[in-house]
C-alpha cells in the first residue's frame, strides 16, 4: 500500500515595488518597460544632445528650470536685475570724444546706408542746416565723422528712409521754418561704392508740405504718416508709395492714400513689428501725447487667375486701432523710438515740461497686443534728452545729438539691446553651469564630435547593462570572485 504525499508548503505570488504590484504582471512589466524607455532617451538623446550644445554654447541647462532662485549674471550686464527682464537694455554709456559729431545736431534724419551711418541735416540749435555726416561701421560701432554730400537746401525735421542702395530724404522745415513737399535721394554706385549727390526725385514729391512727419520702410516701399502741414497744425494722413520698375532699376510710384491715423501727430517715432506699424507718441495740437497708434498691414487681394508676369501683390494698410491700455506712461514727442528684436523702445523726447530720461519698452504679442510698458532706472539716459536720432546696429542702438536743458549736443550714447543671460542658475529642478562656447565652424564640428563620441559611449554602456541581466550568474560569479580578492 502506498502512503500518499502531503501537499507540502504553498508558495506565495511574489510581490515587487514593496508589495504594490504583482512581479509576474503586466503592470509591474509595463513599469519597468518604461523606466527602460526613459533610460534609453536620456542616454542615446538628452546626453547627447548635451554634450553638443555645451561645447557651442555660453552656458548649458540641465534638467527643467522653470524658475530659479539663485541666479549669477556676468558683469557685463551691469546693475541689471539677473536675470535681466525680456526687452531690457544694458545701461547707457556715453561714447568717446572722438566719435561726436563734428557740430551739434538736433531734429536730424538718421538711417544705415549699407556699411555706412548717414546724418542728414537738422538745426545746430537756431537754423536748419545743410549737412550730412557719413560714418563707417565696424566691429558694432562706427567711426569718426566725415562730411558727405550737402542737402540740395537747408532740412530739419525731415524723414530718412533707406531702401536698397539708395537714401529718400522726405519732406521737413526749409530754413524759414515751413513743411516742404519734396523728395531728395542719395544712391550708393555699386561698383565704387562711393556716395553719390543729393539729387531730387524725377516726378515724385510729396502729396503735400510735411515737416515731423515719420516715415519707414516697408517690404513694397516706403509709408509716411502724421507730421505738420503748412498750417503748422499735426495731421492725421498716411501715404503710400509702392516700388515699381522704371528702366529695369527700382523706382518709388506715386504716393496714395491710406487709411488715416486715429489722431493727429507730429514728432511721433514709427516702427515695424510683425503685421503691425506702431506710431509711438508725437504731439498733438494741445502738446505732447503717450497714444500708441497701431496700423495693420496686409497684402492687397488678388484675382484667382493673376495675368501672367503679375508683379506681386503690394501691402496695404489697412486700419488703425488705439487703446488706453496700450498709451506710453507719459506724453512722449520727440522721443528717440524704435523698434528691434520684436519689442518697442521709446527712449527721452519732451513732456511738455523738458527733456526727459525714461526709456520705456514692451513687448507686442503676437495678436498685436501690448502687455504693457516696462521702465527700469538702470537704463535711462544720462541726462533728459529729446529731437536726437536713434539708430540700430546688430545688438546696438545708438542715440546721436539732440537737446538737454543746456542745450545742442554733438555726442551719442550707446546700449547693447542684447544683456546676457545668467551663466549659473540652481532650481529645485534643474541646473545651468557654464559651457565653452566654441565658435564658429569649429564649435559646431567639436560639437557633432561630442555628441557622436557620448552617444557611442553610452550605447556601448547599455549593451554591457543589457548583457548583464541576460547572464546574471557569471556576474554575480564575477562580483564573487572579486569580493574574495578584497578579503583575501
Amino acid at each position: 500500500m502506498t502512503q500518499a504525499r502531503s501537499g507540502g508548503t504553498r508558495i506565495g505570488r511574489k510581490r515587487a515595488l514593496m508589495g504594490l504590484l504583482d512581479a509576474d504582471g503586466w503592470s509591474w512589466a509595463g513599469l519597468k518597460a518604461f523606466f527602460w524607455f526613459i533610460v534609453l532617451i536620456f542616454f542615446l538623446a538628452y546626453l547627447p544632445d548635451r554634450a553638443y550644445y555645451f561645447t557651442v554654447n555660453r552656458t548649458i541647462d540641465l534638467g527643467l528650470l522653470a524658475w530659479s532662485p539663485v541666479n549669477l549674471c556676468p558683469p557685463a550686464n551691469k546693475t541689471l536685475p539677473c536675470p535681466a527682464p525680456v526687452g531690457a537694455v544694458i545701461p547707457w554709456e556715453a561714447s568717446p570724444s572722438g566719435l561726436n559729431l563734428p557740430a551739434p545736431r538736433v531734429n536730424a534724419a538718421a538711417a544705415q546706408l549699407g556699411t555706412r551711418l548717414v546724418l542728414a541735416g537738422g538745426t545746430d540749435g537756431a537754423a536748419a542746416t545743410t549737412t550730412t555726416y557719413i560714418a563707417n561701421l565696424k566691429d558694432g560701432n562706427f567711426d569718426a565723422w566725415t562730411e558727405g554730400p550737402a542737402l540740395p537746401e537747408p532740412r530739419s525735421s525731415a524723414s530718412l528712409v533707406v531702401i536698397g542702395s539708395t537714401a529718400y530724404l522726405l519732406g521737413g522745415a526749409d530754413a524759414a521754418g515751413k513743411p516742404t513737399d519734396t523728395i531728395w535721394s542719395m544712391t550708393v554706385d555699386s561698383e565704387t561704392s562711393a556716395l553719390g549727390a543729393w539729387t531730387p526725385v524725377e516726378g515724385l514729391t510729396l502729396p503735400e508740405p510735411r515737416t515731423g512727419a515719420s516715415a519707414l520702410s516697408v517690404s513694397d516701399g516706403l509709408v509716411v504718416v502724421g507730421g505738420r502741414g503748412a498750417d503748422g497744425a499735426p495731421t492725421a494722413t498716411t501715404w503710400k508709395s509702392t516700388l515699381g520698375l522704371k528702366g529695369g532699376k527700382p523706382t518709388l510710384g506715386q504716393f496714395e492714400k491710406g487709411a488715416d491715423l486715429l489722431q493727429p501727430v507730429a514728432d511721433a517715432s514709427i516702427t515695424q513689428v510683425g503685421d503691425y506699424l506702431w506710431v509711438l507718441g508725437g504731439s498733438d495740437a494741445n502738446g505732447p501725447v503717450g497714444a500708441i497708434q497701431r496700423g495693420t498691414i496686409a497684402t492687397v487681394p488678388v484675382p484667382e487667375t493673376p495675368a501672367p508676369n503679375a508683379t506681386p501683390a503690394p501691402l496695404a494698410l489697412l486700419q488703425w486701432a488705439v487703446a488706453d491700455a496700450y498709451n506710453l506712461p507719459a506724453g512722449r514727442t520727440s522721443a528717440a523710438g524704435f523698434g528691434a528684436n520684436g519689442t518697442l523702445y521709446v527712449v527721452g523726447g519732451n513732456d511738455g515740461t523738458g527733456p526727459r530720461r525714461e526709456l520705456y519698452w514692451s513687448v507686442p504679442n503676437g495678436d498685436g497686443t501690448l502687455p504693457g510698458w516696462k521702465h527700469l532706472a538702470q537704463t535711462d539716459l544720462p541726462s533728459g534728452l529729446e529731437g536726437a536720432s536713434p539708430l540700430v546696429f546688430g545688438s546696438s542702438a545708438f542715440i546721436i545729438g539732440g537737446t538737454t536743458a543746456d542745450g545742442p549736443l554733438s555726442s551719442a550714447v550707446r546700449a547693447n539691446l542684447a544683456p546676457q543671460e545668467p551663466f549659473f542658475q540652481a532650481g529645485l529642478v534643474g541646473l545651468v553651469v557654464p559651457a565653452l562656447k566654441i565658435d564658429g565652424e569649429i564649435g559646431q564640428q567639436l560639437g557633432y564630435l561630442s555628441a557622436a563620441g557620448l552617444g557611442t559611449v553610452n550605447g556601448i554602456i547599455l549593451l554591457l547593462i543589457g548583457w548583464a541581466y541576460n547572464h546574471k550568474p557569471q556576474v554575480r560569479a564575477w562580483v564573487d570572485r572579486r569580493r574574495a580578492r578584497r578579503r583575501g
